[in-house]
């Protein structure tokens, strides 16, 4: 087997092998010998047909795939040979003009020879943090807020309030199909309804009659009222306010899972709660920190395959999350909304990949079942989720891969210089 590799442009390498045509005959030789006491041909009997009729028969179909074959296995054979490491699918291209012998072109992308240096004047920021008592009291008002019961109020309506309205729209003056009802219950500011509706609604009170004007969007789904200007006649039979739980209520203190202990028991759970997600948050924003700053330090030239491939990943994910199935090709409009995220995953995946394989490290078994157990206590049943990643390779690799990027990042975090800047706990929670 002949084999030359040439590099095109960048990443980008051209390998053409050639496979001599005495190879591919013994292979197909041998595989019509090996068919001759299976086949039935009609007119001869099991066993007896004549190899001459086997190979007329049977030639040309043999030789097509001990030839798809061997393209298939003389490339990882040749990429062994010439210590190449291709980056996504290779273009191959066939050469009949090397007569009876195989020949063949593979274009395709490699992986870059990826070398991280950690610059000696790099500093990370790190956050410090107190919880204060202003900020456990903020959390427990969220609590509150979020627990929210309605109670009827004689007051005007303002945005978050609840309004029980009857309502009939009409268009040009004649009411329409589906606009009109009784007794609806509407939250103002939920942008349930029509653009402009609710908004015209803040400041009606009980027993108000008002008219509402509207314009459907262009895109409605009845064709009929598509883009039109409609006018809604509302009746205002109900304001009802947001009413909050007491902090000592008992069904607000068990819905948080407080049975008992009362109101310094969920004062004592909400900061633990709130520590630990701070330390998460925190522990986050370093890690990136880390990666970015490093990364930035250590370009990359990144394979356009591997790009690609992130990109169609990430754009099926956000599919999926929004309920759609299916894949679909990557739309501009898309590419261009995820293409730097894309490259930077690319890009953080061979710089933390060429640490693990530099720094031989390895995912520790107590850290991995650690990490899952972390992610298992928001649920309900825990074992579960625990027996889910544990009873699939492919889903406890995940987890490895984490554990290992965690590595990375601390052995990284020993060689760079960290600052503590003091901030807020809004401020850090509320950080992207």
């Amino acid at each position: 087997m002949q084999v030359s590799v040439t590099s095109t442009e960048g990443l980008e390498r051209s390998m053409t092998v050639e496979v001599p045509a005495d190879k591919i005959e013994q292979e197909v030789q041998q595989r019509l010998k090996g068919m001759a006491g299976k086949v039935r041909i009609d007119g001869f009997r099991p066993g007896k047909v004549p190899f001459s009729v086997i190979q007329k028969r049977y030639g040309p179909q043999v030789r097509q795939e001990v030839e798809s074959e061997l393209v298939r296995d003389s490339f990882y054979e040749a990429i062994q040979q010439e210590n190449l490491r291709p980056a996504g699918t290779p273009k191959i291209e066939t050469d009949a003009s090397k007569g009876e012998n195989l020949a063949f072109t593979a274009t395709f992308e490699v992986y870059p020879e990826v070398s991280v240096t950690v610059p000696s004047d790099l500093v990370i920021e790190k956050p410090a943090v107190e919880i204060a008592d202003a900020d456990l009291d903020n959390m427990l008002e969220k609590l509150r807020t979020q627990r929210a019961g309605w109670e009827q109020v004689e007051r005007a309506a303002e945005d978050g309030d609840q309004v029980i309205i009857d309502f009939l729209g009409k268009l040009d003056g004649v009411a329409f199909e589906g606009g009109e009802a009784e007794d609806f219950t509407l939250e103002l500011g939920s942008k349930r309804f029509i653009e402009g509706f609710e908004d015209q609604l803040i400041g009606v009170s009980a027993g108000d009659v008002k008219e509402v004007n509207v314009t459907f969007p262009e895109n409605y789904q009845s064709a009929d009222l598509a883009g039109k200007a409609v006018v809604f006649e509302v009746t205002v039979k109900t304001v009802n306010g947001p009413k909050l739980p007491d902090l000592d209520d008992e069904e607000f203190l068990k819905a948080l899972g407080v049975e008992e202990g009362g109101v310094d028991n969920l004062r004592s759970e909400v900061r633990q709660s709130m520590d630990r997600e701070l330390g998460q948050k925190i522990t986050a924003l370093v890690k990136e920190q880390v990666l970015d700053k490093v990364l930035d330090a250590n370009p990359i030239e990144l394979p356009s395959a591997l790009v690609e491939d992130e990109l169609r990943q990430m754009a099926n994910q956000a599919r999926q999350s929004m309920g759609l199935e299916g894949e679909q090709e990557v739309a501009d409009e898309v590419r261009e909304v995820l293409g730097d995220r894309a490259r930077r995953r690319v890009a953080l995946g061979l710089m933390v990949g060429e640490l693990i394989r530099e720094k031989g490290f390895q995912a520790d078994a107590d850290k991995v079942r650690t990490r899952i157990e972390e992610m298992a206590q928001s649920y309900e049943d825990s074992q579960a989720v625990l027996n889910w990643y544990y009873q699939d390779k492919s889903r406890l690799s995940g987890v490895e891969a984490l554990v290992l990027e965690d590595q990375v990042v601390d052995w990284l975090l020993s060689e760079l210089k960290i600052e503590e800047v003091a901030k807020n706990f809004d401020d850090i929670m509320q950080s992207q």
